[in-house]
Formats: C-alpha cells, sequence, structure tokens
C-alpha cells in the first residue's frame, strides 16, 4: 500500500491487476467449502499490493448487495486454500498475505451523486434566468460595436 503520497509503482499495480484476476478466477469457480461463500456472487473491485510485494489488500463488493461480513470472514478462513490456487495461477517468487476488506467506493459515489440531485444543489448550480435579454452573446450594458 502506499505510504504517505507516494503512487504505487508499475510493478505494484501490474502484480495487483495479475492478483486481482487469478482471486477473480479461482471465487467464479466456486471451490469453496465454506458455507458463508457457497453460492455467493462476489466482485473483486481492486487489489492494492504493498511496495514489498509481500501483503496486498483485496477490495470486494457481494454481487446484488447484501451483507457482507460473512463473506469476509469466510474469506479469512479460505486465505490459505485462496493463495495456494493463486500460487499454481501467477508465477511470483512469493504468494502476498491476503487481507479482505469491504469496497466502499461505490456507497460513496451513490451517496455523493444523491448529493448533487438534491433540489438544494440543483438550485445553486442552476443557471441565471435571462430576464428579457434579446442579445444572449453579449452581456447587457455592452455594445458589440455595430
Amino acid at each position: 500500500m502506499p505510504r504517505g503520497n507516494k503512487p504505487p509503482s508499475q510493478r505494484q499495480l501490474r502484480v495487483g491487476e495479475e492478483l486481482r484476476h487469478a482471486i477473480a478466477t479461482v471465487i467464479e469457480r466456486g471451490e469453496f467449502r465454506d458455507p458463508d461463500l457457497q453460492g455467493r456472487a462476489i466482485t473483486i473491485t481492486e487489489v492494492r499490493v504493498g511496495p514489498d510485494l509481500r501483503n496486498a489488500t483485496v477490495f470486494l463488493v457481494p454481487l446484488g448487495g447484501g451483507d457482507v461480513a460473512p463473506i469476509l470472514a469466510g474469506l479469512k478462513r479460505a486465505k490459505s486454500f485462496l493463495r495456494h490456487e493463486i500460487s499454481r495461477m501467477v508465477q511470483l517468487r512469493a504468494v502476498p498475505d491476503l487481507w479482505f476488506q469491504s469496497d466502499e467506493t461505490f456507497d460513496e459515489a451513490n451517496r455523493i451523486d444523491a448529493l448533487l440531485r438534491s433540489p438544494e444543489v440543483q438550485r445553486d448550480i442552476a443557471p441565471p434566468p435571462l430576464e428579457g435579454r434579446t442579445d444572449f452573446d453579449q452581456p447587457d450594458g455592452e455594445d458589440d460595436g455595430e
């Protein structure tokens, strides 16, 4: 994960994307024995890898919404299985330790969208009325030289 304001390196981004695809493939196959994970559709939105490539945070959302806590608990229990499957799919010296976290960005985006659509904000960003102007190119009181 980036420390301070330092952005992730190209290697971190590339490894994170490889891991995201591998984890999504394993989850899609549905080979979990955990009851909290069986039959659940999960979307892996992002994988952030640390600078040393030893830790990775997996951001996820349950498809169709719902409670994410049982999914997080099930993935935590299935972490070793996931790491084993990823090691077979991705060519890395060592598979990073996986940490799972709910992705709140979609909820935050919906909240911001609702705020922008609220009547108070719409009133503030609406253009002012034209109030009797006939020349739309020039503001009142300015002559266009004709």
